[in-house]
């Protein structure tokens, strides 16, 4: 009888938060293949480890950085030792070393999810030392790799001139092709008036995801809240901007929501909203997965003008696309946005066709053949 294919992911972020990890799990266990998911957990409260199939372990973040990041090189390359899988996939930069030194040894196949431009991260772009030994080490090891999985064309177009390679696979954050069964009833759920338009944040909590300009347009648009699920080290500077600004009522934090109910709370808002800033060569590359989930969930978008999510907005004509550096536009567009339901409802038909395309079970069959 022939060994069933194994595969091992390593990802610094919990596998249960993540939809690229959650997806690639479950369309290779339903392909029949043995997977082990190495994952962790820094920032939900109260969390302990969980272990087995998917594994995910507690680390505590602190002052102190250095124990930090030793600690979880530990757990990662005590917990790869164990494995003895045929492909390997690094889902960040951070796992790359220790899962490159582990498919060599164990002389299997290796895949390196270069899901941001690690070396131009936003929160980096003033620590010019720090860019400087992460884009060492991404050099040296993304040349060992087999394959290279990126988010979109133009990702893949900067890192084969940016390294030399020419190994990358595109496979975009696309959500599963699904609808919500029960959406989530904002306005009951957080006593929101009934006439109140809802925009939604879905992601992690940032510097330069759109939330200075946004929350400075609601003071002077009134009649919408806005919905945040997600989580991360800025929501605490957030919270107290939205309380400076006098619209803390109307900014409600609900924290990270498990992947098997985050559409039903998506379809419960009116409009999508991913506003990245232009601040980093990361984030003006960006295609996130919210912009896709907000898609299938049948909400409008509301996106900040840079090349490939615009590409997506444009092409499907799902939503509106806006200038942030014009702080007057934001309010204007987010106004008519808002007030324009015949507008809003001709986006929400557009989402349903552009939903049978934008969808991870047709992503995947571009990718199944690497895991065969």
């Amino acid at each position: 009888m022939q060994k069933r294919k194994s595969v091992t992911i390593s990802f610094l972020g919990n596998a249960n938060f993540d939809t690229r990890v959650a997806n690639l799990t479950n369309s290779l266990k339903a392909d029949g293949m043995d997977i082990k998911v190495v994952s962790f957990d820094w920032t939900t409260p109260n969390f302990h480890t969980i272990t087995g199939d998917t594994s995910i372990y507690k680390l505590v973040k602190k002052n102190n950085s250095l124990s930090y990041y030793l600690n979880f090189l530990s757990i990662l390359f005590k917990e790869l030792r164990k494995t003895d899988s045929s492909i390997y996939v690094a889902e960040d930069i951070f796992t790359l070393p220790i899962v490159t030194f582990i498919a060599k040894m164990k002389k299997a196949k290796l895949y390196y999810n270069s899901r941001e431009f690690y070396s131009f991260l936003a929160g980096l772009r003033n620590k010019p030392k720090t860019q400087s030994i992460i884009r060492i080490l991404e050099k040296f090891f993304i040349a060992k790799v087999d394959k290279v999985f990126v988010t979109g064309d133009g990702d893949a177009e900067f890192l084969q001139e940016y390294y030399g390679i020419n190994n990358t696979v595109v496979i975009r954050n696309l959500p599963l092709k699904r609808k919500a069964t029960v959406p989530k009833d904002f306005h009951e759920l957080l006593s929101i008036p009934v006439s109140n338009t809802i925009l939604l944040y879905q992601g992690v909590i940032l510097e330069g995801r759109g939330f200075d300009p946004l929350l400075q347009a609601m003071t002077k648009v009134e009649n919408c809240d806005l919905v945040v699920l997600g989580a991360g080290v800025f929501q605490t500077k957030y919270e107290k901007l939205a309380f400076d600004l006098g619209i803390e009522n109307r900014v409600h934090f609900l924290g990270n929501i498990d992947q098997t109910e985050l559409i039903n709370y998506t379809a419960g808002a009116d409009i999508g909203v991913s506003l990245i800033e232009n601040i980093s060569k990361s984030y003006y590359y960006a295609l996130p997965n919210k912009l896709f989930e907000y898609i299938m969930a049948g909400l409008p978008v509301l996106i900040s003008d840079l090349p490939q999510m615009k590409k997506v907005v444009t092409d499907y004509k799902v939503g509106r696309i806006v200038n942030l550096e014009n702080t007057e536009e934001v309010e204007n567009i987010l106004r008519e946005f808002i007030s324009n339901k015949d507008q809003l409802s001709e986006f929400r038909q557009m989402t349903t066709k552009a939903s049978e395309v934008l969808n991870w079970q047709r992503e995947y069959q571009k990718v199944k053949h690497l895991f065969e």
